[in-house]
């Protein structure tokens, strides 16, 4: 199955932002910087969950789990579209995030270490499991992003994207765009797959972690970005932290470490041509 961007364009039009695209400089380069921060829930994910769910018929009852973005995004479209959410979380997610979850009236339950542990539990939950990034429906919902890049600015050569299990690089690369595939040098399970030629398990150790913290990218993604133009790109923890605070003291724009991050490629010129940079998400209680 092929994720259908315009399909999901559609379906979930009614239910999220269009998030603004800003034309600027920096260093004298020109960059768009596109403010899907801005979004609903600070995150670009609730427009696969929303899509995810809209596509299923809008079950009833919803389980995820989720480092915190996802689990946020299924948690508010389950209560925009009438559902019940049950979301699961490692012990260690970001309180930023679990206080946004609780927010929408979702059940949050706490259990292991990892990402990988809160899955194994969340799937013993009776109800219909919304995939965080290994879905069509799911990339074709993120890939909404990008076909508002290419809409509002047909001009863009590369479209860079922060990458943790895969699902905004796959359906960013479905918008006809070279993508800058984003990831922190020590949680880089796209580029450890693109290297074996297969998803393979990755270290994880990384401050964007709990955003990008999968330990292998997902098995549809990985076949969509094989097959894509797609430039593979590692970036530091201190490089992406120092652009993050660049966002914020230049241009006054708090995100999250992962939504700094294919910033930060940008800014050390990881990423040619006339780029547009999306900053994905900001749901960490954010300080200098």
């Amino acid at each position: 199955m092929i994720p259908d961007v315009a399909a999901a364009a559609e379906r979930t039009r009614p239910h999220v932002r269009r998030t603004p695209l800003w034309r600027t400089e920096v260093d004298g380069r020109p960059v768009l910087l596109k403010l899907e921060h801005l979004q609903l829930t600070g995150s670009f994910k609730l427009r696969g969950a929303v899509n995810a769910l809209l596509a299923a018929g809008v079950p009833d009852r919803v389980v995820t789990a989720s480092g915190g973005n996802h689990g946020l995004g299924v948690a508010m479209a389950a209560r925009l579209l009438g559902a019940r959410a049950t979301v699961h979380v490692p012990v260690g997610a970001p309180e930023g995030k679990v206080r946004r979850i609780e927010a929408t009236g979702a059940e949050l339950v706490r259990v292991g270490a990892t990402y990988a542990e809160a899955v194994a539990a969340a799937r013993e939950v009776p109800g219909f499991y919304v995939e965080a990034y290994d879905h069509p429906d799911v990339i074709a919902g993120q890939g909404t992003v990008a076909a508002e890049v290419v809409a509002d600015a047909p001009d863009v050569e590369v479209i860079a994207v922060a990458v943790g299990g895969g699902g905004l690089a796959a359906g960013t690369a479905l918008a006809g765009r070279h993508v800058a595939a984003v990831e922190p040098e020590n949680c880089r399970a796209l580029h450890d797959a693109l290297a074996a030629g297969e998803p393979v398990d990755s270290a994880v150790d990384s401050v964007a972690a709990s955003a990008l913290g999968a330990t292998r990218v997902g098995r549809v993604p990985f076949d969509v970005l094989r097959s894509a133009s797609v430039s593979s790109v590692l970036v530091s923890d201190a490089e992406l932290l120092a652009a993050r605070d660049r966002l914020w003291e230049e241009f006054r724009l708090a995100v999250e470490p992962a939504a700094a991050v294919p910033f930060a490629a940008w800014l050390h010129g990881r990423v040619p041509g006339l780029a547009c940079v999306v900053l994905c998400g900001a749901n960490t209680d954010w300080t200098p």
